[in-house]
C-alpha cells in the first residue's frame, strides 16, 4: 500500500492490524482513534498500552457522529452514520497528510453479521487487509498471541451505543451510565460482559463461565446499589448471559414475523 492510516480503536483486530502496519510501512502508517462519548473508558486505555508498547504513530480524533440526528435517533443501521462520519473524518485527514489509503480491521467473520457500517466503508472505498487476506477472528487472534499482543484473547468489544436498544435515542447520559456501569463490572472481577441501557433498567449481560461469581447476596447488593447510584432504577441479570449482537435479536424476530 504505500501508506496507510489504520481505524485504531484497540480491539484485537485494529491493534494487529496497526502493528503489522507499523512493522511494514514505519511511520508511513499512522494509528487513528475516534474520541467519542461511545467510545469505552477502558477501551481506550489499552488502545493507549498498545500505542506505547509497540511506539506506534498515533493520533486521536474528535468523531461528532452526537451531531447527526439520524445517528441519536438509532435506527437498526445506526452504525452507517457512526462509520460514514469517522470514515469522512479519515480519509480528509489521509488527503491533507498525504496517506494513500484508510484501512479498517474488518475480518472474515464479519462478513456473515449484519454490519451497516461496511456498508460505509465500501462506499467511501475503505479497505479492509484482514478480510483481503482472509483472515477470520481465530486466526487473527493466534497471530495477535505469537506476535505478543496483550489483545489477542481480550473479549470482544463494540460501540456504547451497541448497549442501547434499536429506536431508543442514543444520548450522553445514557453512555455514561453504560460506559460506568461496565467500569463497576470490571473492577468487581467480570471480564466479560455488557450494560443494555433500557430505560430505568440496567440488564447486565455476563459470559454464562463467570456468572457464578455474581451470584452471592453480598454482590449482587453492591451491583444494585452501585447501578442505582447511577441512575437505574432497577438492576437485572439476564438469564442468558452475554452474547454479542444481543440486540440484534429483535431483528432476526421481526424478520421472521
Amino acid at each position: 500500500m504505500g501508506s496507510c492510516i489504520v481505524a485504531f480503536s484497540g480491539g484485537v483486530d485494529s491493534s494487529y492490524l496497526a502493528v503489522v502496519a507499523h512493522q511494514e510501512l514505519g511511520s508511513n502508517a499512522l494509528a487513528v482513534t475516534a474520541e467519542s462519548p461511545s467510545y469505552p473508558t477502558y477501551q481506550r486505555n489499552i488502545a493507549l498500552d498498545v500505542v506505547r508498547v509497540y511506539g506506534l504513530r498515533h493520533k486521536f480524533m474528535a468523531s461528532g457522529e452526537m451531531a447527526d440526528a439520524n445517528y441519536v435517533e438509532n435506527p437498526s443501521n445506526r452504525c452507517y452514520f457512526c462509520k460514514h462520519e469517522l470514515y469522512t473524518g479519515l480519509q480528509a485527514m489521509a488527503k491533507a497528510g498525504g496517506f494513500a489509503h484508510v484501512v479498517d480491521g474488518n475480518n472474515m467473520d464479519d462478513t456473515g453479521d449484519f454490519r451497516p457500517g461496511r456498508q460505509a466503508g465500501h462506499e467511501m472505498e475503505i479497505r479492509s487487509p484482514l478480510i483481503e487476506v482472509e483472515l477470520t477472528k481465530e486466526e487473527i487472534r493466534r497471530l495477535s498471541r505469537d506476535l505478543g499482543l496483550k489483545t489477542w484473547d481480550q473479549p470482544a468489544s463494540a460501540c456504547l451505543s451497541s448497549r442501547i436498544p434499536y429506536g431508543s435515542k442514543v444520548t450522553v447520559e445514557k453512555l455514561r451510565m453504560i460506559d460506568t456501569g461496565e467500569e463497576i463490572l470490571r473492577t468487581l472481577g467480570f471480564r466479560q460482559c455488557r450494560v443494555r441501557h433500557h430505560g430505568d433498567v440496567a440488564r447486565i449481560e455476563i459470559a454464562r463461565e463467570e456468572m457464578t461469581k455474581a451470584f452471592s447476596i453480598e454482590l449482587l447488593d453492591r451491583i444494585s446499589s452501585e447501578f442505582k447510584a447511577l441512575g437505574f432504577l432497577y438492576v437485572a441479570i439476564d438469564a442468558a448471559g452475554y452474547r454479542s449482537g444481543a440486540l440484534n435479536e429483535v431483528l432476526t424476530q421481526i424478520a421472521h414475523s
